[in-house]
């Protein structure tokens, strides 16, 4: 079964919880990013390793990056080619995983910490 996108009014009810959180609608795309910065690379990848128990489960998996101790998301479903509930679905858990990292927005630089021993 393929997953739907969005509808407007889906989008217009779920988004902006997930924007005041620290998730960005990408302009170039369907889908939602997020940045966060943990306090070590072990701390980094623990949030990793939960979330991907999580994507296995759900049969839906992130674009992702690490750099030391930063992680940077992007969400979209693929078998739509923009973003689904299963987008929805994981950002929420991921916030919930994420536990005390914290949120780098934007125009924040993407300094992981080995760069500033």
């Amino acid at each position: 079964m393929t997953a739907a996108r969005l509808t407007g009014a889906e989008r217009q009810d779920a988004l902006p919880a997930l924007t005041a959180t620290g998730w960005q609608v990408l302009a170039d795309r369907d889908a939602i990013r997020k940045v966060w910065k943990f306090r070590s690379f072990s701390d980094a990848w623990g949030f990793m390793s939960r979330v991907a128990l999580a994507c296995e489960k759900a049969n839906h998996h992130p674009e992702w990056r690490n750099v030391y101790n930063i992680v940077d998301v992007t969400l979209v479903t693929h078998d739509c080619d923009g973003l689904s509930a299963l987008d929805l679905a994981l950002a929420q858990k991921m916030d919930r995983l994420a536990g005390a990292a914290t949120v780098l927005g934007p125009d924040d630089p993407l300094v992981c910490a080995c760069q500033t021993r």
